[in-house]
């Protein structure tokens, strides 16, 4: 969860670190530090807080020697104090780490009783330990890890230095993401590509249980064991300028304003123009398989999850299969009923989501085939995957995820219209015309993102407040959920999403003057394509507007997210957003804007780090 950068080459490191950091603090992070060859010696900084104090510490410091690694850590292990910051410093072994050691206690107890000074709480100092007990008889680094790895149970990445081989760093992978960079007589060891990319763009993604020897001359890829192998070197497209703000305040402000062009892309290759149909190429060698499933699990976390839910209304519509929505952190624990007709579909972001990882190795035990969906080449969940659909949504910095999730609702819709079609409760003028609606979708959203203004006042009217609900019914509802996410992750206000209908078992009774209420009600042809009666979306929002008056009734303020000209549901409102007319597949994400908006300016006025908000992590690689 947290960022490594590590160099060895021929500069002085301290600025290659440091601005490697820099990227990689979108990551979320509580303390900092470096380590860096000067002369014969190794240096240690460390700092509580922001890299700035970092900064402060190091001021004008010049070092005299070309290799260094550098560390944002995201507590786990012990408070987030200077003790407890990596890197660790033990003997003449210095490392930073992301992970979590699960045996470290048995570990700690041992050395204890060996006479060893534990100065921090963390795991990682115990590493330092070992590694340094066995570097006295092994004599290099690289065979004193060989010595170690196999005593570890747990993720981890981690990059090594060793005081007598001063030119050369390790890094090392095992469940968490670790990357190295291929330079012109530098090379790079980081956690993420962010924080590279500037400097090269030829990658060595590592795998589990491959560590990197890294050296000004070249990087060498061994195995758990030594043995070396022979690395395939990736060239990444994204460029540094699609990190940058470009004008914007806040990477999240940008990354909500791109959604257009993002979903442009997610679509981009996806249809084909013969038959005016969805085609995911991904999918053409699987047509047998997805005519003979019979139920599908669709397993994620926080965001991607509610991209889940949604996805589970569409299939079950337009494919008439069962589907069963579960959070990755439960699902392996509760003994899931997987079998030769089942699909597992895992949807991630950074594709190195621990819980999500985990629940794929339970659908391989089960030996069922894996779909993923994720916006990152090359991640983990990727590599393990039978099937692997990207959403192409580009870079997204923001710790709160905007537009990674609306790409995942637009392949969520589109594997769900090739399923129909695959097993024929789609006709192809069915398929045809949601395939249509697509192309409509980027400059509907468009349109909606000229609503930010009256999203603004809004936020200026409530940011002050200490209590939301969001409340939806149908497809719509997980849009609720996702919405007080947004909120309580940015400007950490306390809110709560709920289906409309169950207001009234129970929550309603945290309703009152103080309460603001925000409702998605878009209008919608429900059930036009597949089952159900024409007549059942008017039924559905009818019933909404009931739960509406029972909050009104209650005092509660309404902010409501509709379509244009709903007059009846504008008159409802204190504030009334109206969104352009579109189908129920597409109203989702159109919803998707002003709910992000609002939290983004609610957030922004009340001054908390919109990108970077305290307690999280872009990518959680720890259960």
């Amino acid at each position: 969860m947290c960022g490594i950068i590590g160099y060895a080459g021929f500069q002085d490191p301290k600025g290659i670190l440091l601005d490697g950091l820099k990227r990689l603090e979108y990551r979320g992070y509580d303390s900092a530090g470096i380590a860096i060859r000067d002369g014969s010696k190794v240096e240690l900084f460390r700092v509580e807080g922001r890299l700035k104090n970092l900064e402060e510490k190091l001021g004008s410091r010049h070092f005299h020697g070309f290799s260094g690694i550098g560390h944002t850590r995201w507590a786990t292990h012990g408070a987030p104090t200077e003790i407890n910051a990596h890197p660790h410093r033990v003997g003449n072994i210095t490392l930073v780490h992301n992970g979590i050691i699960e045996n470290y206690t048995d570990h700690r107890d041992h050395l204890l009783k060996l006479g060893r000074q534990i100065t921090s709480d963390t795991d990682t100092e115990i590493v330092a330990h070992l590694l340094d007990i066995e570097l006295k008889t092994q004599g290099t680094l690289e065979r004193a890890l060989c010595r170690v790895l196999p005593k570890l149970r747990g993720s981890y990445a981690f990059v090594i230095m060793n005081d007598e081989e001063p030119d050369l760093i390790i890094g090392v992978r095992n469940g968490a993401p670790l990357l190295a960079g291929v330079g012109k007589n530098e090379n790079f060891i980081a956690s993420d590509v962010q924080a590279i990319l500037h400097r090269t763009k030829q990658i060595i993604y590592l795998k589990d249980h491959q560590f990197a020897v890294c050296k000004k001359d070249g990087v060498f890829v061994k195995d758990e064991e030594g043995r070396p192998i022979s690395p395939e070197i990736k060239t990444v497209n994204w460029t540094p300028e699609q990190m940058d703000k470009l004008g914007y305040p806040h990477y999240m402000l940008k990354e909500i304003h791109e959604q257009p062009q993002a979903i442009a892309n997610t679509v981009a290759g996806k249809v084909d123009h013969g038959s005016d149909l969805v085609s995911l190429p991904e999918l053409l060698h699987c047509k047998e398989l997805l005519r003979k499933i019979k139920k599908i699990s669709i397993v994620a976390c926080g965001t991607a999850r509610h991209a889940a839910l949604v996805g589970q209304y569409y299939i079950e519509r337009f494919a008439r299969l069962p589907v069963s929505v579960d959070f990755a952190s439960e699902f392996r624990y509760r003994d899931p009923i997987l079998d030769d007709d089942s699909l597992l579909v895992l949807v991630s972001q950074s594709g190195e989501t621990a819980d999500t990882l985990a629940a794929q190795k339970e659908g391989q035990k089960n030996k069922i085939k894996t779909l993923s969906i994720c916006n990152v080449r090359e991640s983990t969940l990727t590599r393990e995957s039978s099937i692997v659909i990207y959403t192409n949504a580009g870079p997204e910095i923001g710790v709160a995820s905007t537009k990674a999730f609306t790409t995942q609702l637009t392949i969520l819709y589109m594997l769900a219209v090739q399923l129909g079609l695959a097993r024929e409760t789609l006709s192809d003028e069915q398929g045809k015309e949601l395939t249509n609606d697509l192309y409509r979708l980027p400059l509907l959203l468009e349109k909606t993102l000229e609503l930010e203004d009256q999203v603004k006042t809004v936020a200026e009217q409530y940011h002050g407040e200490t209590f939301f609900f969001y409340i939806a019914r149908g497809i719509n509802y997980p849009i609720a959920l996702e919405g007080a996410l947004k909120l309580k992750e940015i400007s950490y206000i306390h809110a709560e999403g709920y289906p409309a209908g169950e207001l009234k078992h129970g929550p309603i009774a945290l309703v009152d003057k103080n309460a603001v209420i925000v409702v998605f009600a878009p209008l919608d042809e429900s059930y036009r394509y597949v089952g159900g009666q024409i007549g059942e979306g008017q039924l559905l929002y009818e019933k909404l507007m009931s739960n509406v008056q029972e909050v009104k009734a209650r005092a509660g303020r309404i902010v409501a997210v509709g379509t244009e000209n709903d007059h009846k549901l504008a008159k409802e409102s204190k504030y009334f957003i109206g969104l352009p007319k579109a189908s129920w597949g597409l109203n989702p994400i159109l919803s998707c804007i002003p709910m992000q908006l609002l939290a983004y300016h609610i957030a922004h006025l009340r001054g908390t780090d919109v990108d970077k908000p305290r307690n999280l992590a872009k990518s959680v690689t720890v259960e």
